[in-house]
């Protein structure tokens, strides 16, 4: 990996972590096009270049995560079947799950789910409008939503989004409470894969992956305040066309 290549990773994980579309099958996709062999060191700049996309919430939602304690405590019950689920199924995660037929085929069954779900879904009366309102019992029914995303391309955003909707939150709640359920999903996810892989990394592996930071932390920050703005006036249907486009697309280039 170059260091161009690591920025291009960068900006793929940044623009993708938080939109329902899976961070985690554009970047094995991301990794076909560039040529790269899903060697340990890839997987695991996979999951770390995430820390850059957690900074960005940290910066834009820091008064909800250090001043809000009820706020917190829904994040936490949300927090626990993931953590639970990840623990449990790590290895066969990183074995199984992660072939780029199954991210594709998660790809194309996900943005049907949310074609599907947009078509039948009307919001609530009395629809929660604060994170602090949600009951601990949907938050946690919220954290198994998003615990479906240990596959990658189904995508945790997408998953926890539709849960929430489910539940009866307003769309920009159940968003924005995704964006900080982000944060103790992927500071254990990437803390547990460093844990294990980082110790053979080399020092040039460690400033790739700082490239690969940096470049996820401007590019999530962008990617946040304009899925914002989408959401005001339009539902996740495009979003769900664009994954059964790509899924169709990178099908007919890659799989033979």
């Amino acid at each position: 990996m170059t260091i161009l290549e690591s920025i291009i990773f960068g900006l793929v994980e940044g623009i993708t972590e938080f939109l329902p579309i899976s961070s985690t099958a554009h970047l094995i996709i991301t990794a076909e096009i560039l040529k790269l062999e899903q060697s340990d060191f890839i997987k695991t700049f996979e999951v770390a270049i995430q820390l850059g996309a957690i900074l960005s919430i940290v910066v834009l939602y820091w008064r909800s995560l250090l001043q809000n304690k009820e706020v917190l405590k829904r994040i936490a019950a949300a927090f626990i079947p993931t953590a639970i689920v990840g623990f449990v199924l790590y290895e066969l995660i990183k074995g199984i799950f992660g072939s780029l037929n199954v991210v594709l085929w998660a790809l194309f069954w996900g943005g049907v789910a949310i074609i599907l779900f947009e078509h039948f879904y009307r919001e609530k009366d009395g629809a929660h409008s604060e994170i602090a309102e949600i009951s601990y019992k949907k938050a946690v029914i919220i954290g198994l939503f998003q615990s479906i995303a240990v596959i990658p391309g189904v995508s945790r955003a997408a998953a926890t989004i539709i849960g929430g909707l489910w539940l009866g939150l307003k769309r920009k709640t159940i968003v924005e409470f995704s964006f900080l359920l982000a944060v103790p999903t992927m500071l254990a996810a990437t803390g547990f894969d460093l844990y294990k892989n980082a110790p053979s990394f080399s020092s040039d592996e460690f400033i790739l992956l700082a490239f690969g930071l940096v470049a996820s932390f401007v590019f999530a920050t962008m990617a946040v305040k304009l899925l914002l703005k989408f959401i005001q006036q339009n539902d996740f249907k495009f979003f769900g066309a664009y994954r059964i486009v790509i899924a169709i697309l990178f099908f007919a280039i890659f799989i033979k």
